[in-house]
């Protein structure tokens, strides 16, 4: 089926989103305290806190959201046939985005967002690739990278 997307977000979708996944998911499962810590670029001299087992525990089970969200995209993007389920993926994603960049915003707070500069590579995880993951969608669902390909015709078919 990925093979019917034009090619950038052919690539996007099935190349560059599931290596970002999979960057969210084993920070978050085997390097918890770490990737807590980089959820909000501290000031360099701020202390680093002991995670309590309720964060701890958010965190993992996030890593373990981002594993199944790399699982389901691969399985939708390389078995299914249908269009219209690629579709209806990437509109969930792309909801799924508003709010996953919605929330860092809230969190972060209006100096800590405006402050773009001050960003760690977590902070532009979160609102710079996640933003770019959306217009990417966007653009795609708008057909504005061009049409999907037609499907392959089997050579059965061909001899019909």
């Amino acid at each position: 089926m990925a093979s019917r997307l034009p090619t950038i977000p052919r690539l996007v979708f099935t190349v560059v989103e599931p290596i970002s996944l999979i960057s969210g998911c084993v920070p978050a499962l085997f390097a918890t305290d770490w990737f807590v810590h980089e959820q909000i670029a501290d000031a360099p001299s701020a202390p680093a806190m002991a995670l309590s087992d309720q964060a701890r525990i958010v965190a993992q089970q996030l890593g373990n959201a981002y594993g199944l969200l790399f699982m389901v995209g691969v399985a939708v993007l390389y078995t299914s046939t249908e269009l219209k389920v690629v579709r209806n993926y990437l509109v969930a994603l792309l909801i799924a985005d508003i709010g996953h960049v919605g929330l860092t915003i809230i969190a972060l707070g209006t100096d800590r967002f405006a402050a773009v500069g001050e960003w760690n590579a977590m902070t532009w995880g979160n609102v710079g690739f996640t933003t770019f993951l959306a217009l990417t969608r966007i653009s795609y669902l708008l057909g504005l990278f061009g049409s999907d390909k037609p499907p392959a015709v089997s050579s059965s078919e061909k001899r019909k």
